[in-house]
C-alpha cells in the first residue's frame, strides 16, 4: 500500500443496487458514472448516470462486479468516498460518505468541500 486513499469504495449493498440498475436498464452499459455539480444550498451535488462508453479521462473503479466511471471533474472532490445503498421506512438511495465534506446543507442535498 502506498498510504493513500483509494479514490473511492462501494459497500456490498452499492454493488447490488448497481448491478439491479445495469440489469433494469435493457441495454448494455460500460457501467454507471459518478459525478459532482453545482446544486443546492452548501454548492455540490452528487450525480449518478448510466455510462454507455468510457471517456478519455475518467477514473475507473472494478469493485464487486461493477464498474464505477469517475468523472475528472470530480476527482479531487471524492478521493476516499464510500459510496453506500440505505433503504429505511421513508426512503431509500445512494449515500456518500465523504470524508473531505467540510459541511452539508439541512436536507442533506448537497455538501461543500
Amino acid at each position: 500500500m502506498n498510504g493513500l486513499p483509494a479514490m473511492m469504495t462501494v459497500t456490498d449493498a452499492a454493488a447490488m443496487r448497481v448491478k439491479a440498475m445495469l440489469d433494469g436498464r435493457g441495454k448494455p452499459s460500460v457501467g454507471v458514472r459518478i459525478g459532482v455539480r453545482t446544486k443546492g444550498c452548501s454548492g455540490m451535488s452528487y450525480t449518478l448516470e448510466f455510462a454507455d462508453e468510457k471517456n478519455d479521462f475518467d477514473e475507473v473503479l472494478e469493485d464487486k462486479g461493477v464498474t464505477i466511471l469517475i468523472d475528472p471533474k470530480a476527482t479531487m472532490f471524492i478521493i476516499g468516498t464510500e459510496m453506500d445503498y440505505v433503504v429505511d421506512k421513508l426512503e431509500s438511495g445512494f449515500v456518500f460518505s465523504n470524508p473531505n465534506e467540510k459541511g452539508r446543507c439541512g436536507c442533506g442535498e448537497s455538501f461543500h468541500v
